[in-house]
Formats: structure tokens, C-alpha cells, sequence
């Protein structure tokens, strides 16, 4: 898409394009700020994955959990982000914004109709129950993801356990915190790590119109090892100047979300030993310094800068978007590295999205037309099987649990967050130097249901059956027949 909103042709590479919630001016922004894992530093799926999975099985047999279960293997092609894993029963769900359950699955096998209605009799639940419910969001969440599917599928019908939620939450956190993960990442950056020269040119033309800060929850060492490699310090080609020269502001050991809160206290990083200096630090900014802690505010309050002023580049749709949107007003960027791979199966399918539309269109239809006979219900009721097989066999194009975004026409949570607080996203934060950092990102004017109605009817549309469509699709506001739609069929 380009800077205005306009297509742009096949000829763009969907991976290049950036997308637009929320228009912006990209020329009045003073301050970019990144995230640096999953943004700057692109981990290589599914070999990143792998290992971090590996080392979470290590971790379970340590603590006592059988050896066999050693025996898995990661499958990039299961799970998605997004899910939300139930610790009661363990099952992953895809949930829509409202908590409407899309699809469901136990281990491997997934949930039929008459399955998720024992289970969810509404076929919903409260994600405000967050001891039962938690939410996998993250790009660190997918080994976790499949994980837990391992787990169930381990241990179904062995009454000696039942619940591994916290086991895995445990393991999760000393891989990550123990630092094995960093460890093993380290010793092999070119297997883990993408490299692109182009980051050195995005950051310089950035610092030529306005401030540029770093801000990651990784420690100052790591940091300093990855953005190292990312540059190329020490060969040929690379850029003559040391990276931290391109940023006005570091901070590190950050511990988003909760730096977009109260923060912690704000310390100095001797970067010649990456220890802390003694005492919170009170001083005045000093350029290029390398700080540890602190908070958005204290961000804001060094480089001079307001909450409009600054654009936010990050992978994380909580810790790094939704907190900064909702707390602070920063302008945000989501990157998605998984849209590159979505677009170009969205493309490819769109003969089954056809289908899949003129089946629900259809379904409506019939709602407003049918008297209630049998001979009605068994019209609708068949219609309803070809929506969920479509819709199944749509979602297998992106994987067992189907698309981050989307089943069949209805969006999923992941999906209604990024709508709601990322400004703009993308595949890869490299894709601004495509654009002149003045562009105006302009976002596609929304109708709601009632407008959309007129203009559906003055085109030549049935305005009943456009009525029904749009009173369901609006908000995600679907009638109880639809929300099957989306389940597997028995």
C-alpha cells in the first residue's frame, strides 16, 4: 500500500508494503522509537523455534517429566499466535474480540461441534478469567503454543496429570532468564539471526529528521552482541561509525509492559563491562548513553518529546503497542512477520473466498426468505456444513489452527487488537525507507453497517440480504448460526 493508502499494483511485494489503520503523518514525528527482538533483529522461523522448543523439553525432563516426551519435535506448521490456551481443560482455542470461540483443539485433534458445546456451552468464554485463560500473543509464544498440544497429547487419558500450564510457564521463564536461550543464539548468530544491510541506512535517515531511540527488555550484553552482528561491526562492508551512534537514546532491561507504567528505577550501563552503575540516575541526557530500566515517561521527559510525537516500532501487540497506545498516546507500528505469508495465501485462495461470501450471502438470504418448514431448515442447514468446510479448508492453507487474522470471514482477537491499537503494520520494520519520511499513511474511510446498507442498495444489491450481512459482520456481532459457521463439522 502506499504512503496515501492507494494500491500499488502486483508488482509491490506484499512483504514490502505497510498497512494503515489509523492515518498518519509520518512528517510530523520527531522521535522513532524500536523494539529490538522480532523487530531490528528478525529470528530466523522456524530454526529459532526449534531450538527454543528444545530447550523448553530439556527443561520439563529436568524437573522430572518423562523422557519420552523428547520424542516431539517442533511443527511450524500447527501452531498460529493468538490462540488462548484454557488451563482448565487443556484446549487451545481461536476466540474472536468478544471471546466467541472460532475453533477449538485438544492435543491434535480438534473439537466437534457437539465436543466445544460440553465443553463451552455458549460456545464462549471470559478472557477477563485470566487464572484460566491466557493468551499466546507472542513470537516467543509459539514453541509454548505447540508445546501444550505435545503436552495434552502426551498425557491424554493418564489420570496422574492433567493440568502442565504451570510447568511450561516455569520452563518458559528460566529459558528465557536463565539466558540459555541467548546463550545458544549467541553461539550461532548466522543460523538464528537475519542481517540486513539496510538497517544502518533506515536508522540514518531517521536521525536526519528527528530523535531515534532503542528500547528492549534484553540485557545490555545481548544487546550489544546482536546489534553488533546486525551491523556487520568489523567487516568489510560494514558501516564505519559504532551502532549505538544511531540512536539518541538506549534503554535496555526495559521489562515492557510494565515500562509503560510505573516503570523501574533508571540506572546507567557501563558499556565497557555492561554492569549497572551504582545509584538511579538524575542527570541530564547524554547522547549515545546506554540506560537500564526506567519508564516511557522517563523516554519522553530525556529526549524532549511528547506521546503524538513519537512512532513506536514493535512485534509485541501488548507489550509493545497496546500499553503504549493506551498509557502514553504514542503513535505505533506493529511489525508482522507472518503478513507476507498470509497476503500472498489470502491472494492465492481468493476463489475460495468468493465461494465462501457467496455462501454466507446465501445463508442470509434464506434466513429472510424461509417460512420454517423442514424443507427451509435442511436448506439451511446444509448451506451451514458448506460454510464450515470452506471455511476448514481455507484455514488448513495456513496452518492446523489456521490464519493469525481471521476464520473464514470472522477476525480473530489477535487480529481486533491490531486493528484497534496499531496505527500502522507491516511485515518487517524495513519497509519506511520505500517512502519519503514526510508520507501522509492514509487510512480507508469505514462506513458502518447502516451506511454501508445505502450504498450496497443504490449499486443494485438486495438491500434484505445486505441488511442481515451487515448487521452480523459489524463488530464481530454475529447471530448464534453464524458463529457455527465457523466450527468444524461434525
Amino acid at each position: 500500500m502506499g504512503p496515501r493508502g492507494e494500491p500499488q499494483g502486483l508488482e509491490e511485494h506484499w512483504h514490502q508494503r505497510i498497512f494503515v489503520n489509523r492515518s498518519l503523518a509520518l512528517g510530523k514525528i520527531r522521535c522513532f522509537g524500536f523494539d529490538m527482538d522480532y523487530t531490528l533483529a528478525a529470528y530466523k522461523s522456524p530454526a529459532y523455534e526449534m531450538l527454543a522448543f528444545e530447550l523448553l523439553l530439556e527443561r520439563l525432563v529436568s524437573i522430572g517429566y518423562p523422557h519420552e516426551i523428547l520424542r516431539y519435535t517442533y511443527d511450524p506448521a500447527f501452531p498460529t499466535r493468538g490462540l488462548v490456551f484454557d488451563s482448565l481443560y487443556g484446549n487451545l482455542l481461536k476466540v474472536d474480540a468478544h471471546g466467541n470461540v472460532l475453533l477449538g483443539a485438544h492435543g491434535f485433534s480438534f473439537l466437534s461441534e457437539a465436543e466445544m458445546g460440553s465443553f463451552y456451552p455458549s460456545k464462549f468464554i471470559q478472557r477477563d478469567d485470566l487464572k484460566r485463560f491466557h493468551v499466546l500473543n507472542t513470537l516467543f509464544n509459539l514453541p509454548e503454543t505447540y508445546l501444550y498440544a505435545c503436552l495434552v497429547d502426551f498425557f491424554s487419558g493418564c489420570s496422574r496429570y492433567t493440568n502442565p500450564f504451570q510447568d511450561v510457564t516455569d520452563a518458559m521463564d528460566n529459558v528465557h532468564h536463565s539466558g540459555c536461550l541467548k546463550e545458544k543464539t549467541l553461539e550461532d548468530l548466522e543460523k538464528y539471526v537475519e542481517r540486513d544491510v539496510r538497517i544502518p541506512v533506515l536508522l540514518g535517515k531517521m536521525k536526519e529528521v528527528g530523535k531515534v531511540f532503542l528500547a528492549t527488555n534484553s540485557s545490555y550484553n545481548y544487546t550489544d552482541a546482536i546489534m553488533t552482528y546486525l551491523f556487520g561491526i568489523g567487516e568489510a562492508e560494514a558501516p564505519a561509525r559504532p551502532w549505538r551512534s544511531y540512536f539518541d537514546l538506549i534503554v535496555v532491561d526495559t521489562q515492557k509492559p510494565r515500562f509503560f507504567a510505573e516503570g523501574t528505577v533508571l540506572r546507567q550501563v557501563n558499556t565497557d563491562s555492561g554492569k549497572l552503575r551504582v545509584g538511579t540516575y538524575m542527570g541530564p541526557h547524554q547522547h549515545c548513553a546506554v540506560y537500564s530500566g526506567g519508564s516511557s515517561d522517563m523516554v519522553c521527559e530525556l529526549l524532549g518529546v511528547r506521546g503524538k510525537d513519537i512512532l513506536y516500532i514493535g512485534d509485541h501487540i501488548f507489550g509493545d503497542i497496546l500499553k503504549s497506545k493506551k498509557r502514553q498516546g504514542w503513535r505505533t507500528c506493529l511489525v508482522v512477520p507472518e503478513l507476507s505469508r498470509e497476503l500472498g495465501i489470502w491472494a492465492r485462495e481468493k476463489d475460495q473466498m468468493e465461494e465462501l461470501k457467496r455462501l454466507d450471502i446465501h445463508l442470509a438470504d434464506l434466513y429472510q426468505h424461509t417460512d420454517g418448514s423442514s424443507y427451509g431448515l435442511q436448506l439451511i442447514n446444509s448451506t451451514k456444513r458448506e460454510i464450515q468446510r470452506v471455511t476448514r479448508a481455507l484455514d488448513l492453507c495456513y496452518s492446523a489452527m489456521g490464519s493469525l487474522f481471521r476464520c473464514g470471514f470472522r477476525q480473530t482477537l489477535f487480529s481486533s487488537q491490531l486493528m484497534r491499537y496499531a496505527d500502522l503494520y507491516m511485515a518487517i520494520c524495513l519497509n519506511f525507507p520505500r517512502h519519503p519520511l514526510s508520507s501522509l499513511y492514509r487510512a480507508a474511510p469505514e462506513l458502518m453497517p447502516h451506511e454501508s446498507a445505502v450504498v450496497q442498495e443504490r449499486t443494485g444489491l438486495d438491500p434484505a440480504s445486505c441488511l442481515l450481512f451487515c448487521s452480523q459482520r459489524a463488530d464481530g456481532k454475529e447471530t448464534e448460526e453464524d458463529q457455527e459457521g465457523c466450527m468444524e463439522a461434525d
